[in-house]
């Protein structure tokens, strides 16, 4: 879902005066203020600036240039023009930035992972392909959905952990991005806060640079979260008795219930060869019934998904909270195999009369005969994010971690669109994002479905950057467009990455810049990426540096174990 530090911030002294009459008080000090926008007065959505923050001017807005070593956050709103961000403060090479809601350091648990063995021909994957280089005097634009998922990462873990590297169709990079703590400083009165920063990279020998973009949404506190109606659907068919898979999903609800309140509600439903309700809506408090109706839950029958989804649509429709948070939490193996077993068409159906504010989670268990398409498409027809849980100490990071502090939706059909010069690039490849390609002429298409993204997600693209040599100035200039969940009212950021914000070498990067460069150079790796130079070998030194400068990431340090585990592996 989380936070980076870049170089010291030059704003002009106008730009100064704007930022402290529209932030007040210090951040540290400030009460917490929702950003705001007034509801569009018809149904076409209406693009406004974010409270507190002025739209921008019929001219173009003043450039603030960057001294040569910075990189810089896009934070200003972006309404019909162009407007040029000031950056934020960097961290020393080699060293982690303090993170705002620190790390997420794991309990400790004893990890299991799962015993069942792993038979790929049992299991369902797609090729998205991987995306070519692009010469920006042919096609300029790139432009793509927002992407929090996470589960690509732990099913590749998984595969390793139990002796095999994961088949190559498993691998999304852009969800390994994703899987980690990023960097990112938390966005003042707007909804996002977009980064950008980049280095020569260590992995091509062709001269190219590495672009990171990062987008940071903000931050609802736990004590003001919105009351959730929260629909489980667990998948209780044969298939779930295998390696206690179902034991492992009670395990992982029980971590959730914990972080209920009198506010909350729970229902759950469950499905094998037919859907019924084991819980109907109970408040949050009443944890012992919850719980109860959790531990009662028994492997029955075959795998009728669609029903099961259609009931538990229904149940949200009944629990539906208006203006709180209402979820829809599938747990399953991803097995189908009675009843309408395509994805779109059984999301489609499911929802129903449920409001469009009923966002679906998906959340995979074991492997063996897992179908990760359909999990994955059902997150993404259902606005929602798709995890997996290989073991009980991701179930922590999951539901204690990243589920029950992202309840929250903050904006959907969210998209970002890159320009580049074509003056100063000479090519540039989008590492990962496959499967969220949008036409470059959809970006203001507010129709398109996109990304949706909850309190505190951050989401991370890579661009493999090959520059025309001695060319200077402007690299690229990103776009960030979304609806705000409440009012539907669309919001543009929009900022420039010119040749001197590039880090001199990658050491001279943040540390967790270069984290993010070895793990998409690992998920390239895994997906046999025709443009990967390396091996997981020669990557390897590379992890164990990253990791050095973040000791107290237990996932990097994780990261740098499975990269080594995997060199040794055929």
């Amino acid at each position: 879902m989380t936070h980076p530090r870049f170089a010291k911030t030059l704003i002009t002294a106008a730009a100064a005066s704007l930022l402290l009459s529209a932030c007040g008080t210090p951040a540290a000090q400030r009460p917490y203020e929702r950003p705001r926008a007034e509801a569009p007065k018809s149904e076409a959505p209406k693009v406004e600036a974010p409270r507190g923050m002025p739209a921008a001017a019929p001219t173009e807005a003043p450039k603030y240039e960057m001294p040569r070593d910075a990189a810089k956050p896009l934070e200003q709103p972006y309404s019909a023009e162009r407007a040029n961000i000031a950056p934020a403060p960097a961290a020393p090479a080699g060293q982690g930035p303090k993170p705002i809601a620190g790390d997420t350091g794991r309990i400790p648990i004893e990890p299991t992972s799962v015993a069942e063995p792993v038979r790929p021909e049992d299991t369902t994957f797609k090729d998205y392909g991987v995306n070519p280089p692009i010469d920006p005097l042919r096609d300029r634009m790139s432009t793509f959905a927002l992407d929090v998922d996470t589960a690509s990462y732990s099913v590749a873990r998984k595969y390793i952990n139990d002796g095999m590297l994961p088949p190559y169709e498993a691998v999304r990079a852009e969800e390994f991005l994703n899987y980690f703590v990023q960097d990112y400083a938390p966005p003042i009165n707007s909804t996002f806060a977009v980064y950008a920063d980049g280095a020569p990279s260590p992995f091509h020998r062709d001269g190219s640079v590495l672009l990171r973009l990062g987008v940071q949404g903000y931050q609802v506190p736990e004590a003001q979260r919105k009351p959730a109606a929260l629909t489980f659907v667990i998948d209780v068919s044969g298939s779930m008795s295998r390696d206690n898979r179902l034991g492992l999903v009670k395990r992982s609800l029980e971590l959730l219930v914990d972080r209920l309140t009198y506010q909350d509600s729970v229902s759950i439903v469950v499905y094998g060869s037919r859907a019924r309700v084991v819980l109907q809506p109970t408040n949050g408090a009443r944890r012992d019934e919850v719980l109860a109706a959790i531990y009662s839950l028994q492997p029955e029958g075959s795998t009728n998904t669609a029903a099961g989804l259609q009931l538990g649509y229904d149940m949200a429709f009944q629990a539906h909270l208006p203006g709180g948070i209402n979820r829809v939490i599938l747990c399953s193996d991803g097995v189908a195999n009675v009843g309408n077993l395509d994805p779109i068409s059984m999301i489609q159906n499911a929802r129903g009369r449920a409001p469009d504010d009923v966002m679906l989670t998906t959340v995979g268990f074991g492997m063996g005969n897992y179908n990760d398409v359909l999990m994955e498409r059902l997150a993404n027809k259902g606005n929602g994010f798709y995890a997996y849980i290989d073991t009980i100490d991701e179930a922590r990071t999951l539901f204690l971690d990243r589920l029950t502090n992202t309840l929250q939706g903050i904006a959907k059909d969210a998209k970002a669109q890159v320009e580049f010069n074509p003056d100063v690039v000479a090519s540039y490849r989008l590492i990962g994002y496959e499967n969220r390609a949008v036409a470059d002429q959809d970006f203001r298409n507010d129709s398109v479905d996109a990304g949706e993204l909850n309190s505190g997600h951050n989401a991370t693209a890579l661009y493999q950057v090959q520059l025309r040599p001695g060319a200077r100035g402007r690299i690229a200039t990103v776009f960030l467009r979304w609806q705000e969940i409440d009012t539907s009212a669309v919001r543009e950021l929009s900022g420039e990455f010119n040749t001197w914000d590039l880090a001199g070498s990658f050491d001279a990067a943040s540390a967790r810049y270069q984290m993010n460069a070895v793990v998409a150079e690992y998920a390239e790796i895994l997906r046999r990426s025709p443009y990967s130079e390396m091996t997981l070998a020669q990557l390897a030194p590379w992890a164990q540096r990253v990791a050095a400068q973040l000791p107290q990431d237990r996932d990097v340090q994780e990261l740098s174990s499975l990269i080594a585990r995997a060199s040794g592996l055929r």
